[in-house]
């Protein structure tokens, strides 16, 4: 399925009088800009900054602090806030419990992502928002399909109404490329967890 032309038809179906509120799971700044620029045109959003997976911790503020930056400085239809969860790394730690040792864009990637996307689904649920996602799509190593199953899923589960998305379609990757340039922001080396990080240092080497 082409997830980004589902999108689409969700966003046509939207009266543009009335703006609609939209929780956005967000991993760090690059992966915002692009989702931000398209979707503030639609929704107000607020970007919840949950990532137990981010390690250490050194690297969770850095990536917190450099989208903090980030918005501070750009200008955009609809407002956008920001709001960041609690930062317990044992949430990761039990949601891959048995996946560790498991490679990228397995099983524990999986988790990964489901963990993140309740905790935004519950979050847009407590709080009567109108729409959650997540930028995690943006990303060409990760599988929209299993984020928008996970999302379609969270949507029964808890009411809120979940866009669809595959944000690296239409060259929106190559715009949050574009972006990162233009606002010279930090592009981490490795997707987050202490396995990716040993998994890049191990190509590396």
């Amino acid at each position: 399925m082409n997830y980004q032309e589902v999108q689409e038809e969700q966003l046509k179906s939207l009266d543009r009088r009335d703006t609609k509120s939209l929780l956005l799971h967000a991993c760090c700044a690059p992966c915002s800009s692009y989702v931000l620029e398209y979707l503030s045109n639609y929704f107000e959003i607020t970007i919840l900054y949950y990532n137990p997976n981010i390690y250490p911790l050194e690297e969770y503020q850095r990536r917190f602090q450099e989208l903090k930056h980030f918005l501070e400085r750009v200008n955009y239809p609809h407002p956008v806030h920001l709001e960041e969860a609690r930062y317990q790394p044992e949430e990761y730690e039990q949601a891959i419990s048995g996946l560790k040792n498991l490679g990228e864009r397995s099983k524990r990637c999986y988790e990964c992502y489901r963990l993140r996307m309740e905790e935004a689904a519950s979050y847009a649920a407590s709080h009567s928002f109108d729409y959650f996602t997540t930028t995690l799509s943006i990303s060409p190593y990760k599988k929209s399909d299993w984020i928008n199953e996970i999302g379609e899923a969270l949507e029964k589960k808890y009411g809120v109404s979940y866009l669809r998305a595959d944000f690296k379609k239409k060259n929106g990757y190559k715009r949050s490329l574009e972006l990162s340039r233009e606002y010279q922001l930090y592009r981490q080396e490795y997707c987050g967890c202490e396995a990716s990080l040993k998994e890049r240092k191990k190509k590396e080497e």
